[in-house]
């Protein structure tokens, strides 16, 4: 048997940060939808609740795009805070 460790800490209601031995991760979601963000993956989490019943996908994250002289990042950044402020409002 192998060396294991995890820690998650709540951050917010809905949201987590989850580490490991292999890495950290960032967890968002309400009982039966999850989408946790890390190690270069994507997992998308649905389930009943009690159940023990879910469905995950995991999906491999694209290469960021290197940032060209005269190409703006700050469009798709805000929409992403907006997004993250909606939820933490909607948790609340």
């Amino acid at each position: 048997m192998g060396f294991r460790f995890r820690r998650r800490i709540k951050i917010f209601p809905g949201i987590t940060l989850n580490l490991s031995k292999s890495g950290v991760s960032t967890s968002v979601g309400v009982p039966g939808a999850r989408m946790t963000f890390g190690n270069d993956k994507t997992s998308t989490t649905v389930g009943l609740p009690g159940s023990g019943i879910s469905y995950t996908q995991i999906s491999k994250d694209a290469p960021a795009p290197s940032a060209e002289p005269g190409v703006s990042i700050l469009g798709p950044m805000l929409l992403i805070g907006l997004a993250f402020i909606l939820l933490v409002i909607w948790l609340a």
